[in-house]
C-alpha cells in the first residue's frame, strides 16, 4: 500500500507531508478537525524546540509517542489516507 501522508517534525514543515507528490500540506487544507490541526500545530512547535535543542532522547521519545497519536486521530478522520510517521528527531521512519 501507498502511503498518502507521513506525520513529521521536521522544522520547516507543517507536521504533514504528502508522501506521493513530496512537499508540506496546511492540515486544515487536507479537511482535518480544527481541534486535531491545533494538536499538530502545538506538536510541530514542540518539535522545534527540540530540534534547537539538540533533540534530547527524552523529548525525542515523548515526542514520537505523540505523533504516533497523531497518525492514528489523523488516519481516523481520513480513512480514505494512508498515513505513516517520520521521527526527524531519529531521522527513520517509525509507522
Amino acid at each position: 500500500m501507498i502511503t498518502d501522508l507521513l506525520i513529521d517534525g521536521m522544522l520547516s514543515g507543517t507536521g504533514v507531508r504528502d508522501a506521493v507528490n513530496g512537499g508540506y500540506l496546511q492540515p486544515a487544507a487536507i479537511e482535518l478537525s480544527a481541534s486535531l490541526v491545533s494538536d499538530l500545530s502545538d506538536w510541530q512547535r514542540k518539535y522545534e524546540d527540540a530540534h534547537f535543542a539538540g533533540f534530547p532522547e527524552n523529548a525525542v521519545t515523548v515526542l514520537d509517542e505523540e505523533g504516533l497519536t497523531l497518525l492514528s486521530r489523523v488516519q481516523a478522520e481520513r480513512p480514505d489516507k494512508s498515513v505513516g510517521y517520520f521521527s526527524n528527531g531519529r531521522m527513520t521512519r517509525l509507522a
